[in-house]
């Protein structure tokens, strides 16, 4: 059983799922957390986190993905829609904390070149 948190921080537990994130909101309109896996059976929950924060802040929209396991075709495409809609309302869409491989999927898709992705420090 795996718990989801919706954007507002609900858990919501569906115990068929095998996939899950977990989406924290740190600093409203600046910093999304996500944890666990990015695919399309947990997508939405991200999507909406993310046009939330787009809409309620200013500056460097930064999404931290240092707890997530694994990114699919789906996560990948709401990477992308953050990107625009960060670009739409003025502000720019940051990575941190990006797992190695993370980075080299987004490198094999050539998506590095497209969404800024903060240097790992340490």
């Amino acid at each position: 059983m795996q718990a989801v948190r919706s954007p507002a921080g609900e858990p919501r537990v569906d115990p068929a799922a095998d996939t899950y994130v977990v989406i924290s909101i740190d600093d409203p309109g600046s910093l999304v957390l996500v944890e666990g896996r990015l695919s399309a059976a947990t997508v939405s929950e991200l999507r909406a986190a993310l046009v939330a924060a787009a809409d309620n802040g200013d500056g460097d929209l930064t999404l931290d993905l240092g707890g997530v396991e694994i990114v699919d075709a789906s996560g990948l495409g709401v990477l992308v829609g953050a990107h625009r809609l960060a670009e739409r309302r003025g502000r720019r869409l940051v990575l941190r904390n990006v797992p190695g491989r993370i980075v080299r999927l987004l490198a094999a898709t050539r998506l590095n070149r497209i969404l800024a992705i903060e240097p790992a420090t340490g």
